[in-house]
């Protein structure tokens, strides 16, 4: 399975990682703004898109592409590795 995690903090973006790889997840991790972010987000699986520490227009973005592609969407306004965390088991939970 792959995410795609878009927001979140630069600082812990080595633990999203880390986190994603206990749950045997390949993870991208966009905490910045960049070009032709959908193109990259068309091949996960599912997106997190962490709403306190992203612009509207990345959101809106990324919402475009998942409602295009039919890829599920958990939006958080945190930004923790508990969120995160937290975020990977729904996933599981739903059978993702």
């Amino acid at each position: 399975m792959s995410i795609a995690l878009i927001g979140g903090m630069d600082r812990l973006e080595r633990h999203y990682l880390e986190e994603a790889q206990r749950a045997g997840i390949s993870l991208q991790v966009f905490t910045k703004s960049q070009t032709n972010i959908a193109a990259k987000l068309k091949k996960a699986d599912a997106i997190v898109i962490f709403t306190n520490k992203v612009s509207h227009r990345v959101k809106s973005e990324a919402m475009q592409v998942a409602k295009a592609h039919n890829i599920p969407v958990i939006m958080h306004h945190a930004c923790g590795v508990c969120t995160f965390r937290n975020c990977l088991e729904c996933f599981a939970a739903q059978g993702q």
